[in-house]
């Protein structure tokens, strides 16, 4: 239990170094810092299909009932995190290289993750 809250915790920091570096490469590229990159549901997703041949790998609800998707291209092995609220606004969270898909069981209790 205690590895995964630390596995976990290191996750979510990573996460976080990945969203500010993200913002500032949107900074740089002519948007304000700081300010995720947001739009309607319907464009953001036709936007990930068409300019880098993602799609939706994964799915889960996040805090304050948003959803969290994570879409990937297996072609480029680009991959992004969006986050939609509610209202069915869609804010791309972090992207990157490198995506492998991956399935892997638990380990057995008592061993190291």
């Amino acid at each position: 239990m205690k590895e995964t809250l630390f596995a976990l915790s290191l996750g979510f920091g990573a996460l976080i170094l990945v969203t500010q570096a993200q913002a500032e490469v949107w900074a740089q590229a002519g948007g304000q810092a700081g300010a995720p990159q947001c739009g309607p549901r319907a464009a953001v997703m036709a936007q990930l299909a068409d300019r880098y041949g993602e799609t939706r790998r994964s799915i889960g609800v996040a805090a304050n009932t948003m959803v969290m998707e994570l879409f990937a291209s297996d072609a480029s092995q680009s991959w992004s995190i969006t986050v939609t609220t509610t209202q069915g606004q869609t804010c791309l969270i972090a992207s990157g290289q490198g995506y492998e898909a991956m399935a892997e069981p638990l380990p057995a209790k008592g061993e190291p993750a």
